[in-house]
């Protein structure tokens, strides 16, 4: 399934030996060694590790220095009257590895504050969504109503997001995403809302000029979840693509179907070289090994959604060779090692941004910016280094620079 042909290998090969140089300390929010990938092994010897990052143009730039990274723990001399951080995502459900992912780093980041600042001690308020619009219309009223709640990482998806941003803007309390990379989120004038990091109209022009020069592919499939994040990426990909989408073997799928084969008859037909799935890895897995046992001889490629062990896990050796991208990149082993011993898990997708945007929340805090407006403030101004990446916003709550990292299934 997961055969490039000649040109292909000798790509990814090349991209292989570039974990070695550029991204030699393999630590990631994703991974943190060398034999480790989102979060860890995952199926025997497989596991996802990163390859290079890149812009817009699909071009390999360097890894950024985390060495200034933000500090939770800060001087240690923070006081304050007792507030609270609150998170809001799936932490249940089919897609909950994703939100667990985030608030193991939320927990990472206070843990770390309060630990060296027994003057201040900030909350954690977690709430979990399932990932689903309608019961984070239920949620989010909650978090608002708690009046110690200063911020929020979250929400976690882009449908879920979208479905209560206005309400978190009418309230003042600003709204941090680790995840929700749906690009139209920040088109709605919401006052609040900061994303951390990449939005999917940067990621779909990278990853598809990535797929089209670096990897040589000449004839892709997209077929896309009917998820708010699953659509927008499909849509922001196949632009990118160009001639190289065939329209073809384009398919729709819906969020929970576990059967595709109408989706792969059409791919069998077409002979693609790759095949690009948008949405996430509940649904990835079971195509990835449905498209392997049908014989379809293409790689298979897929984005932040599908980036997390549990796609490794579920789809076993069909997900092998798979290339995976993310607007979340390595981090340091210490952070590994510390997220680990704290969550008796290894990190994955989204962890480090969760962890980063906690600190950045704790540091307006400790600075005494204690109350919701004065929070949103802070954060809008807010211009400062974190593991994953620079942390600096526009005024729509996009961050000013962003790019994007590949991984591979291996």
């Amino acid at each position: 399934m997961h055969r490039r042909g000649a040109k292909g290998a000798l790509i990814v090969a090349a991209a292989a030996a570039l974990v070695l140089t550029g991204c030699s300390d393999k630590s990631s929010d994703e991974s943190s060694s060398e034999s480790t990938g989102t979060g860890g092994a995952a199926s025997g010897s497989l596991s996802i590790q990163p390859l290079l990052q890149v812009d817009t143009e699909g071009k390999e730039v360097p890894k950024a220095d985390a060495s200034a990274a933000a500090d939770p723990a800060g001087d240690g001399s923070a006081t304050c009257a007792p507030v609270k951080i609150a998170m809001a995502g799936a932490l249940t459900g089919p897609d909950a590895a994703l939100g667990i992912n985030i608030i193991n780093g939320v927990k990472l980041s206070l843990d770390q504050h309060n630990k060296a600042n027994p003057g201040c001690q900030v909350g954690l308020a977690q709430f979990d969504t399932e990932g689903d619009p309608q019961k984070a219309t239920q949620v989010i009223p909650q978090v608002i109503n708690d009046p110690t709640v200063v911020g929020l990482v979250g929400p976690a998806f882009s449908g879920e997001t979208k479905a209560t941003g206005q309400i978190l803007s009418d309230a003042g309390l600003a709204s941090l995403t680790a995840s929700a990379t749906n690009a139209t989120l920040t088109q709605n004038g919401w006052q609040t809302f900061f994303r951390g990091l990449a939005n999917d109209d940067i990621q779909g022009p990278a990853v598809a000029k990535y797929m089209t020069g670096t990897a040589g592919y000449q004839k892709v499939c997209v077929v896309a979840d009917n998820t708010d994040y699953g659509v927008g990426l499909a849509k922001s990909i196949t632009e990118g693509l160009g001639d190289a989408a065939d329209e073809s073997c384009s398919a729709s799928v819906k969020k929970g179907d576990k059967d595709f084969s109408a989706t792969i008859t059409k791919i069998q037909s077409a002979s693609p070289d790759a095949i690009f799935y948008s949405g996430y890895y509940s649904e990835a897995a079971p195509l990835a090994q449905q498209l392997k046992s049908a014989g379809v001889d293409a790689t298979f490629v897929s984005a932040d959604g599908t980036n997390d062990p549990q796609f490794v896990s579920q789809a076993g050796d069909a997900s092998k060779g798979a290339i995976l991208s993310c607007p979340c990149g390595p981090a340091p082993d210490e952070f590994k090692a510390d997220y680990t011993a704290l969550n008796s898990q290894e990190p994955g997708v989204y962890s480090v941004e969760a962890y980063d945007l906690t600190t950045i929340l704790l540091q307006g805090i400790d600075s005494g910016k204690v109350t919701r407006p004065e929070l949103v403030d802070y954060v809008r101004n807010y211009d400062g280094p974190g593991l994953a990446r620079q942390y600096k916003w526009n005024a729509n709550g996009e961050l000013a620079s962003a790019l994007i990292w590949i991984y591979e299934v291996k």
